[in-house]
């Protein structure tokens, strides 16, 4: 499950418009930091960047100890979770900023326990009150966020442990966000926000 770059710009191609077929998933995520607290870094102030036509000004984040490691998680996922691509993130100064691909064809061992989203939590009710009805294509939605909440639980996890063996003050707000994304200009528009998470941080009253 790979995208393109195209301009540095994550792309897929346009043949796979109609990729979602429910047997494995491309989500948009977002994690955050308990009560929004600066714990990843901080935005840098403007620096200069030349082009061949002019100078820019654009902002930097400069990550934290606890930043880098964040980064690192998301920069190694496969190593723990071979099911999952994240071919673009942000950690941003109090969430990170996500796409993550579950390929439902690439099986694991790993028996850790799925970790509830405010969609898995609704999904399971439904399964519970409608479990001899249930449509097979809602089934596949909550198997493969099931291995979504696996694979961001245990990113997460980490991360709180690093930051307890190093006596790094730091939490999580509880669950995070996911949003299935559904076809190829989504993808593409996410892919943008992400990209410009940083330059916009100002702009955006630090979200």
């Amino acid at each position: 499950m790979s995208v393109d770059k195209y301009l540095n710009k994550y792309r897929v191609p346009s043949a796979r418009a109609s990729w979602h077929n429910y047997s494995a998933g491309v989500y948009f995520v977002t994690i955050c930091t308990h009560k929004m607290e600066h714990y990843f870094g901080k935005i840098n102030s403007l620096e200069t960047k030349c082009t061949s036509s002019q100078i820019q000004q654009q902002p930097t984040m400069i990550l934290s100890e606890i930043g880098k490691y964040a980064d690192e998680q998301f920069a190694n996922v496969q190593s723990h979770y071979p099911y999952v691509e994240i071919p673009l993130w942000v950690v941003m100064p109090n969430h990170i900023h996500c796409i993550v691909m579950i390929d439902s064809n690439n099986e694991t061992n790993d028996n850790s326990e799925p970790v509830e989203t405010m969609c898995t939590s609704f999904l399971t009710k439904q399964n519970r009150w409608k479990n001899d009805t249930i449509d097979e294509k809602m089934q596949n939605i909550s198997l493969q966020r099931g291995k979504l909440s696996t694979a961001i639980g245990g990113i997460k996890r980490a991360i709180s442990h690093f930051a307890n063996e190093n006596k790094i003050p730091f939490a999580w707000q509880p669950r995070f966000h996911d949003r299935i994304i559904r076809d190829t200009d989504e993808l593409n528009r996410i892919a943008d926000y992400i990209n410009n998470n940083v330059a916009k941080w100002d702009s955006e009253n630090n979200e």
